[in-house]
């Protein structure tokens, strides 16, 4: 009988190539800038989901001896596809850069700060301690930091930031119990999901609290809350459920705050 990966290579494809992450990213720019009352701008949409493809893919082409270990599957797709990539990090970096200019200086400006952070994660990532730390804040000046950068006076930016940036934080947690890195590595599956909800309750309270805009993101922790109760340590559960709940939590939002 044939593999999962041999039964849906194209949706394998989709995970494996970074572009359900940027997705991702781009939904939960989306979510936050409706949740700040600013316009959802396709541009920044664009420029976050290029921007997070380029990080993620140099990452997967840089660090496959490691992916060899936490993502096998991934790191065997990196190694037969890699001219592809290399093609994908090009274009994707060419209308990111394209983007940048026509969203300006303060735009390209934060950008230019979290992508050195997320190339310089293949050094960072193995001190566990930190991991959680910076993922979560590159993963929040994304979402909530480049809507700020087009609209500084937008209301409610603290909540709608505690919101995503709890979301973020209960995925970096699954994802290193997946990897067996971190304070997690050694816990249980119900220890583990008890760690990861626990960031889900000060972000429900943030969109809950927060401006009116902003309640619509409760439908980031309940995504997340989803992921967390049915967590295993697959690749293919953290690559689908653990990333997608992000994406599916922020699309949620999105229809919500209409």
């Amino acid at each position: 009988m044939p593999s999962a990966s041999q039964q849906l290579p194209g949706l394998d494809a989709l995970v494996h190539t970074s572009v359900w992450v940027a997705l991702a990213a781009a939904a939960l720019c989306a979510a936050a800038s409706r949740a700040l009352g600013a316009a959802v701008d396709p541009l920044l949409l664009g420029f976050a989901a290029c921007g997070t493809l380029v990080v993620y893919t140099v990452d997967r082409l840089r660090d496959r001896v490691q992916d060899q270990r936490t993502a096998p599957e991934r790191s065997a797709f990196v190694e037969r596809l890699e001219p592809f990539l290399r093609i994908q990090v090009g274009l994707a970096g060419l209308v990111a850069g394209l983007l940048g200019i026509r969203l300006g200086a303060r735009t390209l400006a934060l950008a230019a700060a979290v992508a050195l952070l997320g190339l310089w994660h293949r050094r960072l990532k193995h001190r566990s301690s930190l991991k959680p730390l910076y993922l979560t804040a590159a993963w929040t000046a994304v979402a909530v930091g480049l809507p700020l950068t087009r609209q500084p006076g937008a209301q409610g930016a603290l909540p709608v930031a505690a919101a995503v940036a709890g979301a973020v934080l209960s995925n970096v947690v699954l994802s290193n119990a997946r990897d067996g890195e971190g304070a997690v590595a050694g816990l249980g599956l119900r220890q583990t999901r008890a760690v990861a909800a626990l960031p889900l309750l000060p972000a429900s309270a943030a969109a809950l609290l927060g401006p009116p805009a902003a309640h619509s993101l409760l439908a980031l922790p309940v995504a997340m809350a989803a992921a967390v109760v049915g967590f295993r340590p697959s690749e293919r559960y953290g690559a689908w459920v653990v990333d997608g709940a992000l994406l599916v939590g922020a699309l949620a939002a999105l229809l919500l705050g209409r």
